[in-house]
């Protein structure tokens, strides 16, 4: 409004009450009619700014989680992580072993020491079990077919902790959700890669169905125990793998890419 008068002063002196002086209302009008509407604009702001958040409960987006776990595989922090527990597992070994007479590793299979990312980026984070897996590395590809292949590359940093095991005279068990259908494909499979010499392979009965994968898991273990091992640690990359006992040490491999229950 400064601006205002001093152009009505200034004009009133050089041009009167005439076409100068209709000017200068005009240009009140506007300017007057500028300030209503840029009050209006802040005060809506302020009623935006300090509305009440509406809680919702919409869990984090799948889109996002899937970047950040391409990310994370792609970046080598993954690598690193596995490293870091291969590495746990590897001292429990040396520091555990020489103290039992009959001591066992419990190893899971998939994602544990054998590594689908492949399958994984050809199904885009999906879990596909049935159907053909023709046309990698794009999919879909079908998880069964995938594991009958017998070509499924193993996970180096685990394959270290086995060949340890190995040597210290550690027994290793597997006990992977796979089932019977997928027994001489993951013999040859994991004989291929590097893992042999272990005690015994323990999959699922063809057409089982289990809430919990430790449903199925967690009595393995107990059988192993009752023909007299000590498990001195449980490897697995899924909670499920690790839950209900029967071990005396557990560790988690990190897997971002999928949960079984």
């Amino acid at each position: 409004m400064d601006t205002v008068a001093e152009i009505e002063t200034s004009g009133s002196r050089q041009r009167g009450a005439g076409a100068g002086g209709r000017i200068l209302q005009n240009l009140r009008r506007f300017f007057s009619a500028g300030g209503t509407i840029a009050v209006l604009v802040v005060v809506q702001s302020l009623r935006l700014a300090s509305a009440e958040p509406v809680a919702l409960s919409e869990p984090p987006n799948v889109g996002d989680a899937k970047f950040a776990a391409v990310a994370y595989y792609k970046s080598g922090a993954y690598e690193r992580d596995l490293a870091a527990m291969a590495s746990r597992v590897g001292a429990r070994l040396a520091e555990r072993a020489p103290q039992v007479s009959r001591a066992a590793l419990v190893l899971d299979i998939d994602d544990t020491v054998l590594s689908n990312w492949e399958v994984i980026m050809a199904d885009d984070f999906g879990r596909v079990f049935e159907g053909p897996c023709r046309s990698l590395p794009n999919g879909p590809c079908g998880w069964v077919a995938w594991d009958l292949r017998a070509r499924t590359p193993a996970i180096p940093q685990m394959l270290a902790v086995f060949k340890q095991a190995r040597s210290l005279g550690v027994a290793v068990f597997f006990i992977s959700g796979r089932d019977e259908r997928q027994r001489a494909a993951t013999i040859k499979n994991l004989r291929a890669v590097g893992f042999a010499g272990y005690r015994g392979l323990y999959l699922e009965a063809n057409g089982s169905r289990y809430a919990s994968a430790a449903d199925f898991k967690t009595p393995q273990r107990e059988r192993i125990e009752k023909d007299g091992y000590t498990i001195i640690a449980n490897v697995g990359d899924q909670p499920s793998d690790l839950a209900g006992g029967h071990a005396e040490m557990t560790f988690l491999l990190p897997n971002p890419f999928y949960r079984i229950p």
